[in-house]
Formats: structure tokens, C-alpha cells, sequence
């Protein structure tokens, strides 16, 4: 009876366990569910440069969604496993966007839809990835690789990514904040253009149009940038000379102003209410334009007109300056000018080809920019110490295109000086900068505007009364009076103006070529740039504000200094074997040289002595060699072993030390017990 009694309730242990531990796995998955599905809203961004944490600007454009929009992210995950290692990178690229569009996701509160579509080969959703126009890169015969987002808003608006390429990483997320930001914007972009220039072309009635054909002449026609803006942008004509106060903000979203000579004050104070209305703005300034053709008139009477513009109230409110008379000049870009039918062409220290390095790849605008050409560019600096700059303590200043730090400014002490170019002379002007600091042509300004005039200005009006003297000529003459006119003294939200101290850049002569039949293509980046600068300004003000994110691979610096210096001792011996080579060569053609018949065979005797000790003196070198590149494999390699044993040791310590407190807790606690039932 009690061996039976003793077997029950070993059996009733052993169930009792079983269902313990049943328990446990139950309590133990639960926890892993409830933990997955907390964890999302309760991510921590750790990165050193968060690189998962979404800018102010993505979150506005987010915050502005009123309709559910589908993000569809194509990778083709199967195929990249059969790729070669090229493909194989992308996929740790494809696991951080895909994190950064949940992020999207998140930040939307329900309002984006990610779909993470891996198309298969004949499959339905291959034949969408290219009438998306998506990448298409053959792996085989069959397998094909796509990377590319497509966005989808419920008013059937598509726009796509076509391709993530690795060398936009930094910019992935303006990339996608702007497709988005695009694609919820249906209302197409206004640009208005105020130029001294006939950028526009010559706007002639049709019958002076007929009297210049019959003269064998044409109208100018616009110039080739304007038509290229015409295809994507409602393009109209702004008046220099505005007579009226009359908002520009009404009818233009973005306002380009091309070299602006002798504006009136009517119009720089419309200018600047319009960039404090939020009105984005692109301003091309030149000390000395080429595009502006003296009037051969004017020339020959010796009154030539000036071929420079400037808006110095406007650019010391927003923290800028351009000196007169004061150009960019860099010998390492400058091109050759052609002065002359029957002379060679020479170099124009201040015709600069721009190439990388002399722009900024922190911005969106000139990141990807290779060649940019200029023509005596002024110098933009920022106004330090100035009144101007204490109001506009907001104002941050981006500096976009550049000289190398061996460029430096000229002056000439009159405008006159290039009327008749000559490089020799202008070369003589210029001195290589310090090293140091080059010069900036091109600058990007942000943020709260003061207004240049904070008082207003005085306009004359009509007093709408009529003359009351009997000696008036003409009853309806009505008086003149002067009217102040206020407006807004700061702007209420960001600002963004971009100045350009260059207006030749974008002209037919610098941007453009003529192509055989093709007629004008692009010359360099002169045109990209600009239509960067559109193109970024075209958007939401948000989309301004997204910064420039990290490189989500990271190196590893220890290694790569260990190997920096182990690379720097291995090029010290290098540079001796090759001296030692190059010196008994010398050596050797100075023993032929002063052989004399006869003496042939100590000639070669000593030619193979000295050989022979060459080859001696490499294979200690070369072993001296190896022995560099053995201690550089084992300090990367007990650094790697280090890393190592830490990564897998930091855990099990953790849960050591937890164990060996919780025990020394639990020993405290019953001894605790046991000494109050021993007093009890």
C-alpha cells in the first residue's frame, strides 16, 4: 500500500512538471509576443548619427497626409541570394530602408500602407515593377534584381524611386520624403522670372516679327534653361519695374531673379515681401555678366553700360555680401579663354571649371554635381559683426559651390579693366590662397527673415481729388501724394533663398553646346545645378529642413589606423628597395658608358658581383616586408579576437552577475526567516 502510495505521487510530480513547464513555454512565448508588439512604439534609436530617427520635415509632410497612401518597396531578396557579391551588399542597404520606411510607417499614424513585394520571375508583380519603371538588372537567364519604391496615393498619382543606389545613401530620406511630398501635391509649380536680361526671349508683336524676317532677322528666343523649365513648370514673364505694390505671392511659387541691375525700391521692397510670405527664391547676381552685351553705341561714345548687378539691401538682411569689383580666382580650375581669332587662347584665372571638392556634399542640391563652369564670379561672403546679422540671429547660411582652399579673390580697380580682356593681366592681379578657407559662390539661406525695410516705404498715389483752381488746365488732372506702404517686418516661417554670385553659368554659352542636329544639349552640370535648386525649392518648405543622414555602414577607425600605419612603414621599405634598384642601374649604365674594349669580362664580372648583392640586399627587404605585414595581420586579428571574446562574453557576465545577486538576495532573505523563527 505504500509502495503504491509512494508511485502516485511520483506520478503526480512528474505531471505537475510537465505541466510547469508547459506553463513556462506558454508564459515564456507570450511574453515574446507582447514584448514584439510593444517594442515597435518603444524603439530606441542608438546610432550615433540616427540614422533611424525621421526629421522634423518628414514628420510635417507625414503630418500632412490626409489620405491613406501605399508604399510599395521592391527587392528582389531571392534572386540577390543567387548574385554575385555586388548584388549580395544590397541586402543589408535593403534591411536598413526597410527599416527606415516602418519609421514612415510609424510617424504616419496610420496613414501609409508599406508593401515589401520580392518579384519572382513571370510573376504579376515583376511585369507592375517594370511599368513602374523600375531597374531592371539581369543575375541569369531568368533572375532578375530590382530595388525601387513606388508611391501610390487613392487619386491614382504614381511616382517612383527607380533604383536605390548606394551612392545616395546619405539622402535616402529626402529621396523618399520628397516622392511623397510630390506626389501629394497635384497643383503644378509657378516660377516668375524678373531679369535686366532678355532671358526670356524678345517679346515682339507679329507685325515687327514680320519686318525682322524681311530683314533676314529673328526674335531672340528664350534662353535654352527657360525652355527646359517650360516642360515641367508654369513659366510667366515679372516685371523690373513694378509700379504698384501688388503680391507677387499671388500667382508665383518660386521667383527667380536674373541679374538685377538698378532695381527701384518699389521692387526690392515687393522682392522681400515675398520672400517673408514663405515665397521661395533664387537670386543670380554678377559684378561682371558677359551675357550682358555692352550697346555698341554707347561704346563708341564712350558711355558704355555697366554689366554688373547687385542687391545689397536684400543680401546683408540675409547675411550676405558682395564687394564690387571682386572676383573668384583658382589656377588649379581655371580654363583657357579665346581672346582673339589669330591668337592662342590663354588661361582665365577666373574662368573656373568646378569640379568635386568644390561642392558641397552635404546638400541635396550639389551632391552629385561633377563639372560646373563659371565666369568671373563674384565672391559671397557671410557679414559678420553687422546689425543686419544681430536681427537675423535665425538666418543659417549653407555655402553650396566653391573654390579648391588654393583659390582666392582679385579686384580690379574699375569695371572698365575687362572690357578688353586680357588673362596676363588679371593673372598678375591674383595670389594662391592661404590653404585654408576657399571662396564660396554660392550660398543656401534659412530661416526667419527681417525685413530690409522695417519702416515701409513711400510711394506716390493719386489723391483721387480733383483740382479746385480755376487756372487748371485739365479738370481731371488728379494730385500727386506721397503714401507710406508698411508690410511684414519678419517673416512668421522659415525662409529659403538661394544666391548665386554668377549669371553666365546658366547662360546658352557656359551651360549649353550646339549638338549637329540634336541643337543645344547640356554642357556639364551648369544646368543640373539650377534645376537642383528648383527642384528642391519647387517642394514643401519641409522638405528643406531634412538633413543629409549618415552612412548607415560604419567603419571600423582602430583597424583602419592600424593599418594606415602599417601601410606607412611598408611604403618607407618600398621607397629603399627602389632606391637601391634605381641606384645600381645608374651604376651599371655609367660602367657601360665608360667600358673600354677589352675589359669586357671584368665588366661583366663586376656586373654580376653587384647583381648579386642586390639581390641579397631585396630578399632581406622583402622579408623585412613580410615581417611588417605578419605584425600588422596579428595586431588586426588579437584586436578582432578581442572584439570577439568581449561580444560573446558581455551576455553570459550579465546573467552571471544577475544570478550571483539574486542568490546573494535569496541567501540574506532566508537567513532573515530562519533568524525570526528561531526568536519566535
Amino acid at each position: 500500500m505504500a509502495q503504491k502510495r509512494r508511485i502516485s505521487n511520483g506520478v503526480n510530480r512528474t505531471i505537475r512538471a510537465i505541466i510547469g513547464a508547459v506553463f513556462i513555454l506558454v508564459i515564456a512565448f507570450s511574453a515574446i509576443s507582447i514584448c514584439q508588439n510593444v517594442g515597435k512604439s518603444l524603439k530606441v534609436d542608438v546610432t550615433d548619427q540616427k540614422l533611424y530617427t525621421l526629421s522634423d520635415g518628414t514628420k510635417a509632410i507625414l503630418s500632412k497626409l490626409h489620405q491613406k497612401i501605399t508604399l510599395r518597396l521592391y527587392y528582389a531578396k531571392t534572386a540577390a541570394l543567387k548574385g554575385p557579391d555586388q548584388i549580395r551588399y544590397f541586402n543589408n542597404y535593403y534591411e536598413f530602408v526597410k527599416a527606415l520606411l516602418e519609421e514612415y510607417v510609424a510617424a504616419a499614424k496610420g496613414m501609409v500602407d508599406l508593401q515589401v513585394i520580392d518579384p519572382r520571375p513571370y510573376s504579376a508583380d515583376e511585369v507592375q515593377a517594370l511599368q513602374y519603371g523600375l531597374k531592371r538588372f539581369s543575375i541569369t537567364e531568368e533572375e532578375s534584381f530590382f530595388f525601387g519604391l513606388v508611391v501610390r496615393t487613392p487619386f491614382g498619382v504614381e511616382k517612383a524611386i527607380p533604383f536605390f543606389s548606394p551612392d545616395r545613401q546619405n539622402f535616402v530620406e529626402y529621396d523618399i520624403s520628397y516622392l511623397i511630398d510630390t506626389a501629394i501635391t497635384r497643383q503644378k509649380k509657378r516660377i516668375g522670372i524678373m531679369s535686366s536680361l532678355p532671358v526670356m526671349g524678345q517679346d515682339v508683336s507679329p507685325y515687327m516679327a514680320r519686318m525682322m524676317r524681311m530683314q533676314n532677322q529673328q526674335p531672340k528666343p528664350p534662353w535654352t534653361f527657360v525652355q527646359q523649365l517650360r516642360k515641367q513648370y508654369e513659366v510667366k514673364n515679372v516685371a523690373t519695374d513694378v509700379n504698384e505694390i501688388t503680391p507677387l505671392s499671388s500667382g508665383i511659387d518660386i521667383l527667380l531673379v536674373i541679374h538685377p541691375k538698378e532695381l527701384g525700391e518699389q521692387t526690392l521692397f515687393a522682392i522681400d515681401q515675398f520672400v517673408l510670405k514663405g515665397g521661395k527664391t533664387i537670386v543670380c547676381v554678377d559684378p561682371h555678366c558677359m551675357a550682358d552685351r555692352p550697346d555698341r553705341m554707347a561704346m563708341q561714345m564712350g558711355r558704355p553700360s555697366s554689366q554688373k548687378s547687385n542687391l545689397d539691401v536684400l543680401l546683408r538682411t540675409w547675411g550676405l555680401e558682395m564687394p564690387e569689383n571682386m572676383f573668384a580666382g583658382d589656377k588649379s580650375l581655371m580654363l583657357p579663354w579665346y581672346v582673339g581669332r589669330n591668337r592662342r587662347p590663354e588661361d582665365l584665372v577666373s574662368f573656373l571649371n568646378l569640379v568635386p571638392g568644390c561642392f558641397n556634399t552635404n546638400n541635396v542640391i550639389t551632391a552629385e554635381l561633377n563639372q560646373v563652369r563659371v565666369l568671373f564670379a563674384g565672391v559671397l561672403r557671410e557679414v559678420v559683426g553687422s546689425d543686419e546679422q544681430e536681427s537675423s540671429a535665425e538666418v543659417q547660411q549653407t555655402p553650396l559651390i566653391m573654390t579648391t582652399n588654393r583659390g582666392n579673390s582679385f579686384a580690379v580697380t574699375s569695371p572698365y579693366e575687362l572690357m578688353f580682356l586680357n588673362p596676363s593681366t588679371l593673372m598678375s592681379k591674383f595670389v594662391d590662397g592661404d590653404g585654408v578657407k576657399p571662396v564660396h559662390m554660392a550660398y543656401l539661406v534659412t530661416g526667419r527673415f527681417k525685413s530690409s525695410f522695417p519702416e515701409g516705404i513711400e510711394i506716390e498715389v493719386e489723391s483721387g481729388e480733383e483740382e479746385s483752381s480755376e487756372e487748371a488746365k485739365d479738370p481731371n488732372d488728379k494730385k500727386k501724394i506721397k503714401k507710406r506702404i508698411a508690410g511684414l517686418k519678419e517673416a512668421q516661417e522659415d525662409c529659403a533663398v538661394v544666391v548665386f554670385s554668377d549669371v553666365d553659368f546658366i547662360s546658352d554659352s557656359l551651360a549649353y553646346r550646339d549638338f549637329f542636329v540634336f541643337g543645344k544639349v547640356p554642357n556639364g552640370d551648369n544646368a543640373a545645378l539650377m534645376l537642383n535648386v528648383i527642384d528642391d525649392l519647387g517642394g514643401s518648405s519641409d522638405l528643406i529642413s531634412i538633413r543629409s543622414r549618415g552612412n548607415f555602414r560604419r567603419p571600423f577607425t582602430v583597424i583602419d589606423r592600424i593599418e594606415e600605419k602599417a601601410e606607412e612603414e611598408e611604403r618607407e621599405e618600398v621607397e629603399k628597395i627602389n632606391l637601391q634598384i634605381a641606384g645600381f642601374q645608374s651604376e651599371l649604365q655609367s660602367i657601360l658608358a665608360s667600358a673600354k674594349k677589352g675589359e669586357e669580362g671584368v665588366i661583366g664580372s663586376s656586373i654580376l658581383q653587384k647583381r648579386k648583392d642586390l639581390e641579397l640586399k631585396i630578399h632581406h627587404a622583402r622579408r623585412e616586408l613580410r615581417n611588417v605585414k605578419m605584425r600588422r595581420r596579428e595586431r588586426i586579428e588579437s584586436l578582432g579576437n578581442m572584439l570577439q571574446n568581449v561580444n560573446m562574453l558581455t551576455a553570459p557576465t550579465v546573467i552571471l552577475v544577475i544570478a550571483i545577486l539574486l542568490g546573494i538576495y535569496r541567501s540574506v532573505k532566508k537567513r532573515h526567516y530562519i533568524s525570526h523563527a528561531s526568536d519566535a
